[in-house]
This record gives structure tokens, C-alpha cells and sequence, in this order.
């Protein structure tokens, strides 16, 4: 049994030619790219984007996973859904699934981060902001 989860947050886009690789699929480095910009997006639109002008605070991650599980071919537009896990005092896991956007169905790998948010001057983890803890399963 898993770990309860809230949907955070889905981005869409089109798979890039340059995101193949010998093998005609999509390079399994990518993948953790894509899982980037939807999280990247998500803290964004929550009102803390990724830059130290944020009061120099915010999130790493510290850890992440990916479970490859079938090729994604270019052309195919990819649909990648983010969920929040409960959270810690300064932490929470997300998860990810990329998917066919035109065919829900199909998915190409799921995947895991640990996100942590620290104070970027001290080098030491923080408590979550209130407003990302709000969007987070109790």
C-alpha cells in the first residue's frame, strides 16, 4: 500500500527529437528533466520560484527515482502528473507519472523525489512554507 497522495500539479508538452537517443527512444535521462520542469512549474505558480531572490530559502531535492517502464518514442505528446505525500517538518515526498496525453492510458514510467526545504544561506532544513503544507495530504 502506498503512500496517500494529492495531485499537485500536470504539465503537457511535446516530446523534442533531441530528447532521443541511440535507440530511438527517449533517453532515460530525460525523464528526471521532465519530472523537473513540473515541479519547477508547480513551485513557480505557488510562488516560489527557483532562485535565490526568494528570501534565499526553498526547496533541493534530495533524492529521486525513476521506474522505466515502457519506451517513450518520438512524436508522442507527454503528459506529466505531479503528487505531493504527506509532509514532514521540513519535507515531503512527491511522485510523478508521465503519460500519452492523448492516450491516458499509456504509461511510459513513474518516478519519486524527495524534497526538502532549506535555507540556502545556513545550509540547514527549514519547516515547510504553510501554503505548500496546506496543498499536502494530512
Amino acid at each position: 500500500m502506498g503512500e496517500v497522495r494529492n495531485k499537485l500539479y500536470e504539465l503537457s508538452f511535446p516530446s523534442r527529437w533531441g530528447d532521443m537517443d541511440a535507440l530511438g527512444h527517449v533517453n532515460n535521462t530525460v525523464y528526471f528533466r521532465y519530472f523537473e520542469n513540473v515541479r519547477t512549474e508547480w513551485l513557480t505558480e505557488q510562488g516560489f520560484p527557483i532562485t535565490l531572490d526568494n528570501g534565499a530559502q526553498g526547496p533541493v531535492i534530495v533524492d529521486a527515482c525513476c521506474q522505466f517502464l515502457i519506451p517513450a518514442v518520438y512524436p508522442v505528446k507527454l503528459k506529466v502528473l505531479m503528487f505531493g505525500g504527506v509532509a514532514g517538518r521540513s519535507s515531503f515526498n512527491s511522485y510523478y507519472e508521465l503519460r500519452a496525453a492523448e492516450q491516458p492510458d499509456t504509461l511510459f514510467c513513474t518516478g519519486t523525489s524527495r524534497i526538502v526545504w532549506v535555507d540556502y544561506i545556513k545550509g540547514e532544513s527549514i519547516p515547510l512554507p504553510e501554503s505548500i503544507r496546506a496543498l499536502l495530504p494530512v
